[in-house]
């Protein structure tokens, strides 16, 4: 009986001298494909939305990426360094442009590709320097597929330089462009319309006149999305990862 009684109280003894997991952040640096959307562009979803939702009490996510942002106005506008400021050693920080960098037409977000990588560079230099962990992203594909029903590529240029940068910093890296792509195969010409911002007149009290949108996800995209950058997460076989919420089997 005695040796019963001092069970639990030694296991609580454990559990007590148990060192607490530090807390972390990851904070995300992008565009509207990652931002919160307003209440008024439901069921627009950036994927920075549903990816809150994966990971435990020790993590928080800080979503600063923006609608229309590029590197070129993420730095001139202060949000690069609203989370330079603030990231502390050990936090995560998850970089995705393109979008708008490769945007001619309007010259306020266009980036040259020199001048893109040179601020994704920067990104990198400066998150290091405060001992955060940089991870650098491709842009996630538009939907377009060619005549022949196969998914094809809407940022050449802009994804191979942000491979270029990640090969020359060493840092880590995930080909969304290519996942996202692959996702958009599997779902075909047709249904993967089901995971953009796709409606028809009359479908949604926000967009009355309806939506042809191939590069804003709904709520399925954004969550799909987001499944597949805490895949690539876990690829990278991080500390981080071992901070995923592992759902309870009934």
């Amino acid at each position: 009986m005695k040796k019963l009684t001092f069970l639990p109280i030694l296991i609580a003894a454990i559990a007590f001298t148990l060192p607490e997991k530090k807390k972390i952040k990851i904070y995300l640096a992008g565009d509207s494909t990652i931002a919160i959307k307003e209440t008024k562009a439901y069921p627009e979803t950036g994927w920075g939305m549903p990816f809150v939702h994966f990971w435990d009490s020790t993590v928080t996510v800080v979503n600063r990426a923006k609608n229309g942002r590029s590197t070129k106005t993420f730095i001139s506008e202060g949000l690069w360094k609203s989370i330079i400021d603030e990231a502390k050693e050990g936090d995560y920080l998850i970089i995705q442009f393109g979008h708008n960098d490769e945007s001619k037409s309007k010259q306020e977000r266009y980036a040259t590709p020199d001048t893109f990588k040179m601020n994704l560079t920067r990104f990198i230099t400066e998150s290091r320097a405060k001992k955060a962990i940089p991870i650098l992203s491709t842009p996630v594909s538009r939907r377009k597929f060619d005549k022949d029903g196969n998914a094809v590529e809407t940022h050449s240029e802009y994804s191979a330089l942000t491979r270029e940068v990640a090969k020359e910093q060493n840092v880590l890296f995930i080909d969304l462009d290519e996942k996202s792509r692959a996702l958009y195969q599997k779902f075909g010409a047709e249904n993967s319309k089901l995971l953009f911002l796709q409606l028809q007149p009359g479908e949604h009290p926000n967009y009355p006149e309806g939506k042809d949108d191939n590069t804003h996800f709904n709520e399925l995209g954004a969550r799909l999305i987001a499944q597949l950058v805490l895949t690539e997460l876990k690829s990278l076989n991080l500390e981080l990862t071992e901070r995923i919420i592992v759902p309870v089997k009934k």
